[in-house]
């Protein structure tokens, strides 16, 4: 059985659609479903069900669904080992991390970056979910929660810093009061966000009016006057139309984490990447 089969497999049993395999793997729609039926061909077996809800693996597909991401395991670290020996600075650097990190922190550090090495293509994936090192979604990630894996070399790199803001021509709420004001919040459900929760200590009497998981999308909510926001301040400061509060506390500033897998360690583009972020990163985070 070839990698290359057991690839389609694997996606096609995680996203229970052969759309959503295609769209994972970069292939065509027919492409997946034509593999598929090969596979199952040759095999002999039939490895899924099809439902109107989608493909359900078999008796026969959960059996060999260990083997398969064992095997998986084993030719993507084939694959990061024989990356980390490029010592060219040429071919794509994918970086990972939150949306307001991408727009804000990683601009001028890609611009230094891509001009000192125009050989390289960069590509950003930003959002709430957090891309995959193993398996080479991501070449390097910026998080705010420690990475959680031994595989993975880390480090801490600088405290981010927070800030409320209010819409620039707003008056200024009572601290520990916020009466007559509104509170645009975070998204809690995807974990905990200490800001968020000091926010709302801190302005007990002030109406949560709106959340989203988007930092971009809640800063530019608090300069329409929507209400209070706590920004980080990479955010804030390059935000026309916002005001920082001067205020006798701050929300809790947290840490900023870098990450990459341990086989891409010596890998050219990705250490002169990281050279950049150190030069520029203490810079653009006030």
């Amino acid at each position: 059985m070839e990698w290359s089969d057991v690839r389609i497999f694997l996606a096609v049993a995680r996203a229970g659609t052969l759309g959503g395999a295609a769209r994972a793997l970069r292939l065509s729609h027919p492409t997946i479903g034509r593999r598929l039926r090969s596979l199952e061909e040759a095999t002999g077996q039939t490895l899924f069900q099809r439902t109107a809800d989608g493909f359900v693996l078999t008796e026969e597909g959960s059996a060999i669904i260990t083997l398969a991401e064992q095997m998986e395991e084993g030719a993507l670290a084939m694959e990061r080992r024989l990356a980390g020996q490029e010592q060219n600075l040429r071919g794509c650097l994918r970086i990972s991390s939150a949306d307001w990190f991408g727009a804000y922190v990683l601009p001028p550090i890609i611009a230094e970056y891509t001009n000192a090495y125009p050989g390289v293509d960069v590509e950003i994936l930003t959002g709430t979910r957090l891309f995959s090192l193993a398996q080479r979604e991501s070449d390097i990630a910026f998080r705010i929660v420690p990475f959680d894996t031994s595989d993975i070399v880390q480090r801490r790199l600088t405290r981010l810093n927070y800030g409320v803001y209010v819409a620039a021509s707003a008056p200024d709420p009572v601290f520990g009061d916020g009466t007559g004001f509104r509170l645009v919040t975070h998204d809690t459900s995807t974990g905990q966000f200490p800001d968020i929760a000091w926010l709302t200590e801190n302005f007990p009497n002030a109406r949560p009016v709106m959340r989203s998981n988007n930092r971009n999308v809640q800063a530019r909510m608090c300069r329409e006057g929507v209400g209070i926001a706590v920004l980080p301040r990479a955010v804030g400061s390059q935000i026309p139309g916002l005001r920082l509060l001067g205020l006798p506390s701050e929300p809790p500033s947290r840490d900023i984490w870098m990450g990459y897998h341990r086989d891409l360690r010596h890998l050219q583009r990705l250490r002169a990447f990281i050279t950049v972020v150190d030069n520029h990163l203490r810079e653009v985070l006030p």
